[in-house]
Formats: structure tokens, C-alpha cells, sequence
């Protein structure tokens, strides 16, 4: 009992500590500003592949090849054009994490060819959304099952966001700096599949 007890204090010890450890953080550099944003910790092989790539050099010049306004704007292959570097990254999903406007999300494939949520190795997407009421949270709670706090409500009603997201795409970091710039990009013509007619590239940067 007693080792039972012990074990169970380093979990919670251990669980706190990664709670509290320094966030990362990152600057995408674009045509039209610069976005800086964290990444968290509780979402760690997110985390930890983000890094992974921007150490590698894959978002080197990296376009912005999906732009929805109102929406999201969505990039993550290399300069050479190659989707994704051939793996997934099992699924993080936290509920404490939301799609508000800003949050740093990963793509995926389809729940049909896709049942476990993985999230693609490199795809990625900033949230711009829109704004939304409580009563148009809680029918939306209604149907996809994804329960808000009171906190949350407040969040998309007053910074706007994607929240039919919730539950189904892992939110791994959020941006707190160059909300302007996300609006720039989302605005930006676009052509077929949602592609800028004009290619918007980033390079990202580790910053801290």
C-alpha cells in the first residue's frame, strides 16, 4: 500500500511539473508579419515533431496552401511541394484545449480512412473563425458531444474560433502574437482547392 501511495505521489509530482514547464515558443515569419506562438507541453509528441521539422529545416520557405477566411489558414509542406514526410502522430486531443481563433491545430486525414484521429506529420493550421454565442455552443455541444466550461463560452464569444473542430483535431499551441497577420493571409484571393493565387511562404523559426 504504502508503495502504491508513493508511485501515485511521482505521478501527480511529474504531471504537475510538465504542467509548469517553460512553453516553447516559435515565430512564423510570412510576406505579411510575423506570428509568434507557444506550443504546450501536454501535448508533447506534437510538440516534440513540431520542433523536430523546424530543426530540420522542412518549413523553410513552406507555402500557406489552404486559405478559408473566416475559417483557417493551412500549410505544412515543404518547399519542394512534398505533403507530409511519410508518417502520423497519434492523436492528443486535451479538453481544456479549444479552437479558439489563433489555436495551432494539426491536419488530418478523414474519419474514414483515418478511425484513430492520427494527426499528418507535418500539416498544420491556424484558426481564424468567427465568433459564437453561448446558445450557439450548446446546439453545437448537442451534436458533436464536446462539453464547454463557462470560461470557453466566454473565449469564442469573445475571440471568435472554429468549435465543430473541437474533439476531432488535436490543438497543440496557440498563437499570442500577430493575430493581425492571421487575418492578412485569410484574406488574401484564392484560387482552386483554396490555394492563394499568390503563394504566401513561411520559414519558422525556434525562439525561445
Amino acid at each position: 500500500m504504502r508503495l502504491g501511495i508513493i508511485s501515485l505521489l511521482l505521478m501527480v509530482t511529474t504531471s504537475l511539473s510538465a504542467q509548469h514547464q517553460k512553453e516553447t515558443l516559435v515565430l512564423i515569419k510570412t510576406p505579411y508579419g510575423e506570428i509568434t506562438a507557444k506550443l504546450y507541453n501536454d501535448t508533447p509528441q506534437h510538440r516534440d515533431n513540431f520542433l523536430k521539422l523546424i530543426q530540420q529545416g522542412w518549413y523553410d520557405q513552406s507555402p500557406f496552401h489552404r486559405v478559408i477566411n473566416n475559417f483557417m489558414i493551412q500549410g505544412g509542406s515543404n518547399k519542394e511541394g512534398k505533403n507530409d514526410p511519410g508518417y502520423t502522430v497519434a492523436a492528443e486531443f486535451k479538453s481544456h484545449y479549444i479552437h479558439k481563433k489563433g489555436a495551432l491545430a494539426a491536419a488530418r486525414l478523414s474519419d474514414q480512412v483515418n478511425p484513430e484521429k492520427r494527426s499528418s506529420g507535418s500539416q498544420f493550421y491556424i484558426v481564424q473563425g468567427k465568433k459564437y454565442q453561448a446558445n450557439d455552443l450548446r446546439m453545437m455541444s448537442q451534436r458533436t458531444g464536446f462539453n464547454y466550461t463557462e470560461e470557453q463560452i466566454r473565449t469564442y464569444a469573445a475571440q471568435g474560433g472554429t468549435p465543430h473542430l473541437d474533439g476531432h483535431y488535436t490543438v497543440f499551441g496557440e498563437v499570442i502574437d500577430g493575430f493581425e497577420v492571421i487575418d492578412k493571409i485569410a484574406a488574401v484571393k484564392t484560387g482552386e482547392a483554396d490555394r492563394p493565387l499568390t503563394d504566401v511562404r513561411m520559414t519558422i523559426e525556434i525562439i525561445d
